[in-house]
């Protein structure tokens, strides 16, 4: 027996109460795709770009044409990809006490696994929309939505992003100039010393002569570049130093630094990008690093892909760094045992898999011990 035919789509949700907006934001354009109670189709406007009265204005009139047509004012309920924009547009929407935004993880979105899907901006932006009643009515697992930070933890995790792009940048001159060396037959000079002006003047190629007169200057200017990089180093750590003691005893990175082994450096990435949000179980906290597990298990398949890496990468870097730090100056630490237990039986890559589950279970209990204070096993604390 055929089922009775709907009086509309099963797509509107008039019983929601809301006007269901998708943002795509591009440089030169925004483009926005609305559902309103009541209508039978999707709405399209298209904005400049980064012109936020615009955007409230038409966020506005959608508002007054469903009061006209349904006789109520709907709140209006708005989500955008996490992207360049930032969080500056969902700030200033949240502000306005009718609109709700949300920011999601595209990589969380499901989309199509066609060979050749067609991707465009409406497409997008009609499947955002989808995804937002999705989300609104409570089904699981449709999307991720993104936790905006606060605009001071936001800031402050600016001081060790910068100074990473900083050692970066070195990195590079510092190549180059052993590079162009290199090709001249000089292999053992070093630009990072301190004396690198005076051994300059000293050199000669690999055949006996003297720095050609261009080579030189070119070195020079790379040298220029490089102590203008160590300076702002310099004041980016005086910076974050200057940030961790302005903070009370009983911060997150105050308590993160006096474990043996955890850097100043160290413990201000770890506070600033990943232990100042509010998590509610371990698997939150290696998610959220991309520490977590991968499996694949369908029919007789049942194998581990690895880590997710889908997380935070800065986090993720630092806790496979301290991993390694942990073994060196924690080594009557119950996690150190466990980790040199559980590498006895495999050598090789059994090794590195070891290091990185490590790495989870170690940010787990530092994200315990900062929370709820409880006291990793055996780790020793430095002196005061």
């Amino acid at each position: 027996m055929s089922a009775e035919p709907t009086s509309q789509p099963a797509a509107i949700r008039v019983d929601l109460g809301a006007i269901f907006v998708s943002l795509e934001l591009s440089k030169s354009t925004w483009l926005v795709t609305s559902l309103s109670p009541g209508s039978e189709r999707m709405s399209r406007h298209s904005l400049p770009g980064g012109d936020l009265p615009a955007l409230l204005a038409c966020l506005g009139a959608l508002r007054d044409k469903s009061r006209v047509r349904e006789g109520r004012l709907y709140p209006v309920v708005v989500i955008q990809e996490a992207g360049l924009d930032g969080f500056w547009i969902h700030r200033a929407l949240e502000a306005e006490d009718w609109i709700t935004s949300y920011v999601v993880d595209a990589a969380s979105i499901a989309v199509s696994r066609r060979h050749r899907r067609a991707k465009t901006d409406r497409i997008d932006g009609e499947a955002l929309v989808r995804a937002l009643m999705a989300w609104i009515r409570g089904e699981p697992r449709v999307c991720s939505m993104v936790r905006v930070p606060a605009i001071e933890d936001e800031d402050r995790r600016r001081i060790g992003r910068e100074r990473r792009t900083l050692i970066d940048e070195r990195k590079r001159h510092v190549n180059r100039n052993k590079g162009l060396l290199f090709g001249v037959g000089i292999r053992h000079y070093e630009p990072v010393r301190r004396d690198r002006r005076e051994r300059l003047v000293e050199l000669q190629t690999g055949d006996g002569h003297p720095l050609p007169a261009h080579l030189k200057s070119q070195i020079c200017r790379e040298l220029d570049r490089l102590e203008l990089l160590d300076r702002q180093i310099k004041a980016v750590e005086a910076e974050r130093d200057a940030l961790c003691s302005r903070t009370h005893e009983s911060s997150a990175q105050a308590m993160l630094a006096g474990i043996k082994g955890i850097g100043v450096e160290s413990a201000s990435i770890l506070a600033s990008e990943g232990l100042f949000r509010q998590f509610d179980n371990r698997r939150q906290v290696a998610a959220y690093a991309g520490l977590a597990p991968s499996p694949w298990r369908s029919g007789s398949i049942d194998r581990e892909q690895g880590v997710s890496t889908a997380g935070n990468p800065r986090l993720r870097t630092t806790m496979i760094q301290l991993a390694w730090l942990w073994l060196r100056y924690q080594p009557d630490a119950a996690l150190s045992h466990w980790f040199h237990e559980r590498a006895s039986h495999s050598g090789g890559r059994g090794r590195k898999v070891a290091i990185v589950a490590l790495a989870r279970k170690l940010l787990v209990a530092l994200w315990k011990y900062v929370t709820v204070g409880v006291v990793i096993e055996g780790a020793a604390m430095t002196a005061a």
